[in-house]
């Protein structure tokens, strides 16, 4: 009987360890996960908080049009579309983890209407308006993806020409995404500071708070599969890359010390051909466009311009 008690109460200690992790880190409660204003300390770090602040407000003034698909898991996924003009490229742009689309393209949003591009912020799953609590780094996220992108040419026409963009978790998706079948329509991929898989961050972060890697391996895995339902192992940017067919433009912060500089090193080396990469002396995570952002947007521009007329002199 002390046996039965003794497994029995490991057990219950093994899954409460497990269900810890999930609501730790795959979980995404409704407390932030719509407020455009909540900016995490790690975007605070320098002098910007009220740069910030001011790009959101202007970014969450522009009118646009609430648009809706269904994953294939079956959740409501949202987004806002902001039209410039009758066939004009679509950039379709990926937030962070925890994040906001009005917050984390509260700079790259307006450059590219500047451009005369038309806009569409995707609202991740389990995050802003769109539906689920978990959180999968990029596993399922990848395919919302895909299904944006069909979305975009069911809408707009077989004709449309697509940029995916993404920063952090979503730079990460919109490169697991480009190792699929991605239509023609897609031109290029954008990816400002992108982790190589799932694991690698969570090792990162792990490894920040001094708890012992294989700890956070084996409850990381575990956690995913149990109150997740998905595998943290199902996806990786840095495999995605290597097979890639589409341009991709990588941005980094050399001072991010949250997702480090060589994820994106990392990545540029599994597909120079198809990658290009540029880093931000002094720029810490998800902050490369504030500490420079007339090159930053001299970067994002002049890719955008070159995959797009690259297209149109291949037609």
């Amino acid at each position: 009987m002390i046996i039965v008690y003794t497994a029995a109460a490991a057990a219950a200690a093994y899954f409460a360890i497990c269900f810890g992790v999930y609501r730790f880190g795959f979980y995404s409660p409704d407390r932030y996960q719509n407020d455009d204003y909540h900016i995490p300390e790690v975007l605070t770090r320098g002098p910007w908080k009220d740069k910030i602040r001011e790009m959101i407000s202007s970014v969450a003034a522009l009118g646009y049009e609430r648009v809706y698909i269904t994953s294939r898991d079956g959740l409501k996924l949202a987004g806002r579309y902001y039209h410039t003009k009758e066939g004009a490229p679509l950039d379709i742009c990926f937030h962070g983890y925890r994040g906001t689309p009005c917050r984390d393209f509260s700079g790259g949003a307006m450059v590219v209407l500047r451009e005369g591009h038309n806009l569409l912020l995707i609202e991740e799953r389990a995050q802003c308006g769109s539906e689920g609590h978990t959180m999968t780094f990029g596993v399922k996220e990848r395919y919302d993806c895909l299904d944006w992108v069909d979305y975009a040419i069911s809408r707009f026409g077989e004709d449309v020409r697509i940029i995916l963009t993404g920063i952090s978790m979503g730079a990460s998706t919109v490169l697991m995404a480009s190792g699929m079948e991605l239509p023609s329509n897609v031109k290029g991929i954008i990816a400002d500071c992108p982790f190589t898989e799932p694991m690698d961050i969570i090792l990162t972060v792990g490894r920040s708070m001094k708890l012992p890697e294989g700890f956070i391996r084996h409850f990381a895995k575990a956690a995913a599969r149990i109150f997740g339902g998905f595998d943290i192992s199902g996806a990786s940017a840095l495999k995605a890359v290597k097979d890639t067919k589409v341009p991709v433009l990588l941005i980094h912060g050399e001072a991010d010390d949250f997702v480090p500089c060589e994820m994106s090193r990392r990545i540029h080396e599994a597909n120079p051909s198809m990658t290009e990469l540029h880093t931000f002396p002094g720029a810490g995570h998800g902050v490369s466009f504030m500490v420079d952002e007339e090159r930053y947007e001299e970067l994002v521009v002049s890719f955008s311009k070159r995959v797009l007329e690259e297209d149109t002199d291949n037609a």
